[in-house]
């Protein structure tokens, strides 16, 4: 039997983090620049049964049966198994790498487990839909996340622009794919600093339940500018986007997930000619994006290296 290979893309955040867990739209697209990719190959030589798990990245190899059952690997392939209901695949090695940052907020949880389950459930013979994909996904993202909106595994999974609003019984969410009337295109800057997603989440919730009329307050206003980030991709006004882009930022300032760091690196691409800018995912550490002129692109980019960007890559984000 020959090797099966999946690979799902990275994402964005473009407007409305944090916010959206709570119910307000958010705005988010694939990159796909960046990749997870999995490889499941038989093993004739093993029982059936037997699954081997290799993620070089991390220095992992080991089998499933050895792996904690909260291990978000362990909960990926057990999860096909059960879907499928195949308690004794053939024995098999499900290799997975990644060249997506880890805890940066490019969605790098979330592309694993879809890259996995598309290789591991086609090596099963069930290729499983984007639906249930989706779904499955989203039930490991609450081992990264904590409370997730479902944004993630969303985009991940339908590798589209999207505009999202959190649903309380489905993983999915109410999911609406966004008519690019101009692409336009984002530089992601990277801050260098790991900052784990669940634990920003969790610190938003926290102060949320101290002044919940406060940070209600916050999310509902980031919600308004996403529905008007909405209507400015779907009339091709780059401009005002960014400035949408610049007042979420201050939001997201006032919520408490912002840095220094971060802070610099939208600075410097707002200088060197970025139409608006922000941080990108759970923040304090990770990424930050600039919607860029096509003219200024090289600029902006120039202006994170000198900035002290761990590095920086460009999207074009279109229909």
């Amino acid at each position: 039997m020959p090797a099966i290979t999946a690979t799902a893309p990275g994402k964005a955040i473009l407007l409305g983090e944090h916010a959206v867990v709570y119910g307000q739209p958010a705005i988010a697209v694939p990159v796909i620049q960046v990749k997870a990719r999995a490889i499941v190959t038989a093993r004739p030589d093993r029982p059936r049964g037997w699954v081997g798990v290799q993620a070089p990245d991390i220095d992992l190899e080991t089998t499933l049966a050895d792996l904690p059952a909260d291990d978000p690997l362990a909960r990926v392939i057990s999860g096909v198994l059960e879907t499928i209901v195949i308690p004794q695949p053939p024995a098999c090695t499900v290799r997975i790498t990644s060249t997506i940052p880890i805890a940066a907020g490019l969605g790098s949880g979330a592309a694993i487990s879809v890259a996995i389950i598309r290789a591991f459930s086609e090596f099963l013979g069930r290729p499983l839909p984007n639906e249930q994909v989706s779904d499955l996904a989203f039930q490991v993202e609450k081992l990264h996340h904590g409370t997730p909106s479902g944004i993630d595994n969303t985009v991940v999974t339908y590798e589209r622009a999207v505009y999202f609003t959190k649903s309380n019984d489905a993983a999915r969410g109410q999911m609406m794919t966004l008519k690019v009337a101009k692409p336009f295109t984002l530089v992601i800057g990277d801050s260098g600093v790991s900052s784990p997603t669940v634990l920003t989440v969790s610190d938003v919730r926290q102060a949320w339940l101290k002044d919940v009329e406060l940070y209600e307050g916050l999310f509902a206003s980031t919600g308004d500018l996403v529905k008007s980030a909405r209507s400015a991709i779907e009339n091709g006004d780059t401009p005002l986007l960014g400035q949408l882009m610049d007042a979420n930022q201050e939001i997201l300032e006032k919520i408490g997930v912002s840095s220094p760091d971060l802070e610099r690196l939208i600075q410097a691409a707002r200088q060197a000619g970025a139409y608006g800018a922000k941080l990108s995912g759970g923040g304090r550490g990770g990424n930050m994006i600039a919607l860029a002129p096509i003219d200024a692109t090289s600029e902006v980019v120039e202006a994170l290296t000198k900035a002290s960007a761990k590095s920086s890559l460009v999207t074009v984000v279109s229909s």
